[in-house]
């Protein structure tokens, strides 16, 4: 389902690009990771506890990089339209609970994500994609909260364009009810590329249009609020 805006078309060798840059980033690193390994395991003598910190911090960085580059092998994936899914009918309410209860917590506050109780919705997809998608969105919404502690995930009925569908909204309690009751004129392009999720969220987007899902971001300057449109197949 669309909301009536258009993306510019995608370049062919964009895909090979993406997939070409991880796969040659990914034996130097390979390469850097396991000479800190060796140096760990103090394979080239004694380390100092400052030394010893400092590998540790260096391999973290490591596997950073290295989840930054399974990310763009899988963008290239999606890009190039050569991921799997395995599509079946799927209880999205019970999607996005496990959604909810897979994400790590914040590493500098408390917040927390809570799916209130609707009406049972089916969409016909890839449950495990699906449940990745709405993580990520769930998780990088959360780091934008402000003025609240919680955001509030909510699916219900709706129809767009004639077409039976779900809409889903997700957002902190001040907004949730605005943000559901909107019309989709009144939505802007949700902001895949924003900072300190990596890859994340450009490959929700697509896992979700995969789906004839359209995301899109709440009107006005707030980054924590964002509404999901999805056929239903009940």
């Amino acid at each position: 389902m669309s909301d009536g805006s258009s993306e510019p078309a995608i370049d062919p060798r964009w895909p090979q690009l993406l997939s070409l840059s991880a796969h040659e980033l990914r034996s130097p690193l390979s390469v850097v990771a396991g000479y800190i390994r060796m140096l760990l395991q103090q394979r080239a003598g004694p380390l100092s506890d400052d030394q010893l910190r400092l590998l540790q911090e260096a391999e973290k960085s490591c596997g950073r990089l290295s989840a930054v580059l399974a990310e763009l092998s899988e963008l290239a994936r999606l890009e190039s339209g050569t991921a799997p899914f395995n599509r079946s009918s799927v209880d999205l309410s019970t999607v996005l609970s496990e959604a909810i209860s897979s994400m790590p917590a914040l590493p500098d506050r408390v917040q927390t994500a809570r799916l209130v109780d609707g009406p049972a919705i089916f969409v016909h997809g890839d449950a495990v994609r699906l449940k990745a998608a709405f993580s990520a969105i769930i998780h990088a919404l959360l780091r934008e909260l402000v003025s609240s502690t919680e955001l509030i995930v909510r699916v219900a009925p709706a129809v767009h364009g004639g077409t039976r569908s779900t809409r889903l909204g997700i957002a902190e309690p001040s907004r949730l009810e605005d943000l559901m009751r909107l019309e989709l004129s009144a939505f802007v392009p949700f902001d895949e590329w924003r900072g300190g999720t990596g890859l994340a969220l450009p490959i929700a987007r697509r896992i979700l249009a995969a789906h004839g899902a359209t995301l899109l971001g709440a009107p006005g300057d707030s980054k924590a609020a964002a509404l999901v449109i999805l056929p239903s197949i009940s």
